[in-house]
């Protein structure tokens, strides 16, 4: 039996109503991790590098999905709490049908302008060319992509995340298969994996839209709708602070692996983009908990149940805290089997990856409290707060740390800024939970 919003969460039901979403969002991260384990392993580490150079600009392109996904999520769910089905279906449709045009457009102009973009960030020769091919076959499946992501967190809203995982299952296998074949099997390189990865967008983005589309026995429906320009605005505004995060962190990945160019070269790039991708696959734990317990804060914030508030805070904090002390332990008992995985053909790039991943994992320690904390507050549909603090988190301290710390450090300085970063966002966020305890009484 399903757990529906308006229920009181105990730790048992907030586990099996969130699970589905946080399984979700690790598949979703591991496609890039597969396209980089076949890459690196089968294609090159010329190759590899290339992947990880140009992820982080079609990681911005895609997270549209995110801001549409928790942005809309927070105003269906506190527009269900308020008892009015009919509007939330209403402002549901729009927001898939509007992301599904602006995803077209996106597509059209990243393929016409991905060379310039790739050059601009320093790529040239045969790592641009790379950059190139890899990433407009990304491109093409964009519109998927983004409306992939934004049905990942609308699942949970509709009271079907287990539908939603089930969708996302389908999606991740199709890439791990797919990746077997076309890079592992037939050796066809950056295209294949780009391919793998675009088809398994399509499978994710296209599904959800059939059964949205049909009779069905969620609590939402595509259908007619009036564009609601506010309504559109207070989606974009709640759903900010994602896409801030995702913004915020692709262009410091671009940062960072620009200062690895200069301090360690392209084995430097290939050593991040291991370190990514694990990371990769923790983050999206807090951020799919985080996804799930939205739709719960935001329903219970429009029925203005602030004990259930109180409860959902409690206990999710709680959760966070386990996980993070989980998570900071497997980094780094599994830093060597994981960065063997990928580059362990290569003895000095496995040594420099070893290295720096030791010192990446006390990020974990800290990041869950403040990926949460920011949903919390979209949630809330306070997107200016959240905004605030993925922001801090993910741009202002990310940067002065890479930029700074590195004079003092070197190459050890890029991967201690990242934990001090998480550090200093865990104090903004919790200055913004004391400030903000009144207005809302959770």
């Amino acid at each position: 039996m399903s757990v529906q919003l308006s229920e009181h969460f105990t730790y048992k039901k907030l586990m099996k109503f969130t699970l589905p979403s946080v399984i979700m969002l690790v598949f979703t991260s591991i496609y890039g991790v597969v396209d980089g384990f076949f890459v690196s392993n089968f294609a090159g580490k010329n190759e590899f590098t290339a992947v990880n150079f140009i992820m982080p600009v079609l990681m911005i392109l895609g997270c549209f999905g995110f801001m549409f996904g928790t942005g809309g999520g927070a105003l269906i769910g506190k527009t269900l709490g308020l008892g009015d089905k009919e509007k939330a279906n209403g402002i549901f449709s729009m927001i898939v049908y509007t992301s599904a045009v602006i995803g077209i457009i996106i597509s059209v102009f990243g393929i016409m302008l991905i060379r310039p973009v790739a050059s601009l960030l320093g790529a040239d020769g045969e790592l641009l060319e790379n950059c190139v091919i890899y990433g407009r076959i990304i491109l093409i499946a964009i519109p998927m992509y983004i409306l992939q992501y934004e049905f990942q967190c609308l699942f949970a809203t509709a009271e079907k995340p287990q539908l939603g995982l089930y969708i996302t299952v389908v999606a991740g296998v199709t890439n791990i298969v797919l990746d077997a074949l076309f890079v592992g099997l037939f050796r066809w390189g950056l295209q294949g994996a780009a391919a793998a990865t675009a088809v398994s967008q399509c499978v994710g983005g296209i599904i959800p839209l059939i059964y949205f589309a049909r009779p069905n026995t969620s609590l939402l429906r595509l259908g007619k709708f009036r564009f609601n320009g506010k309504a559109m605005l207070t989606v974009c505004g709640n759903g900010s602070s994602e896409l801030m995060t995702n913004i915020s962190m692709s262009i410091v990945n671009m940062l960072y692996n620009t200062q690895l160019m200069k301090y360690a070269g392209e084995d430097g790039v290939a050593a991040y983009g291991v370190m990514m991708y694990v990371s990769m696959i923790f983050n999206s734990i807090f951020i799919g908990y985080s996804v799930g317990t939205s739709p719960a804060v935001s329903y219970n914030y429009g029925a203005e149940n602030t004990d259930e508030l109180k409860n959902l805070r409690r206990k999710s904090y709680t959760i966070i805290g386990i996980f993070a002390v989980i998570m900071f332990v497997l980094a780094e008992i599994l830093a060597n089997p994981l960065a063997k995985i990928f580059v362990g053909y290569d003895e000095e790039l496995l040594k420099l990856t070893l290295h720096g991943f030791m010192i990446f994992s006390f990020a974990f320690i800290f990041s869950g409290f403040v990926i949460f904390s920011s949903g919390f507050f979209t949630a809330l549909n306070n997107g200016l707060v959240s905004a605030l603090i993925s922001f801090m988190r993910a741009f202002v301290f990310q940067i002065a740390s890479v930029l700074i710390l590195p004079i003092f450090w070197k190459i050890d300085g890029i991967w201690i800024s990242i934990v001090i970063a998480e550090f200093l966002a865990v104090a903004v966020s919790v200055i913004f939970l004391i400030v903000n305890r009144r207005k809302y009484n959770y």
